[in-house]
């Protein structure tokens, strides 16, 4: 299946989600920023509260791509333990890395909900969402950061690649996936229109969700 763009694309998710357990309280959180308008069409659909979760990387000083770990919204903190050892790297390293991610995380997130707190998550079921799951390592970070915070994690694309799902489903309570070809090249080889979703866009669609009635903010 080819999607017209992100929003076709989360109307289909969303009909692949009415069969999963989400329970009656669950919340819908886009991954930003191309994740959002697929999240915005399945809270729409499915009459559930919009969010977003922000995953930063943490780079490795010198070797930005390579990661030494992510930080998530609300500045919990996923490590990968065998880059560290190889590269002998310091807590204080680390430290000063995610201090940096963490305020970057902040400026995000008020920009995108301008102002307003995050949704409440405790106990809720977290549908993560995101518009394909190739390697899968920034749903995996934010699958692991909500664990403390959520009932049980979903996680929902519309395309997946074999091994990214693979991955997933050992860091999720259940995985929802429209489409798992056998040949994966690029999340957006399944997309006609694939342009980069603006700010302005995750702002408008935050904006409108709320419109739609939400849930309480956390405290």
């Amino acid at each position: 299946m080819i999607f017209h763009d992100r929003r076709e694309a989360g109307r289909i998710l969303a009909q692949a989600l009415r069969s999963a357990p989400l329970g009656h309280d669950a919340i819908v959180l886009g991954l930003p920023r191309g994740g959002v308008p697929v999240a915005y069409e399945v809270a729409r659909e499915l009459h559930l509260p919009l969010d977003v979760f922000v995953v930063r990387k943490l780079g490795v000083p010198s070797q930005e791509e390579l990661a030494m770990g992510a930080i998530a919204s609300g500045g919990l903190v996923v490590l990968n333990e065998p880059v560290i050892r190889a590269y002998g790297i310091q807590p204080q390293t680390i430290e000063a890395v995610a201090a940096q991610e963490r305020a970057e995380i902040e400026r995000r997130e008020a920009l995108w909900r301008e102002g307003r707190g995050p949704l409440a998550l405790a106990g809720r079921t977290a549908i993560l969402v995101d518009d394909g799951l190739a390697t899968g390592s920034t749903m995996k970070a934010a699958a692991r950061a909500l664990r403390p915070l959520a009932g049980r994690v979903v996680a929902a694309v519309p395309v997946a690649a074999a091994g990214g799902w693979d991955e997933m489903s050992r860091e999720v309570d259940w995985l929802v996936c429209v489409e798992r070809p056998q040949r994966f090249g690029a999340v957006g080889e399944y997309y006609r229109e694939f342009d980069p979703t603006p700010d302005e866009e995750v702002r408008t669609l935050l904006a409108l969700a709320r419109q739609d009635g939400g849930a309480p903010r956390a405290a």
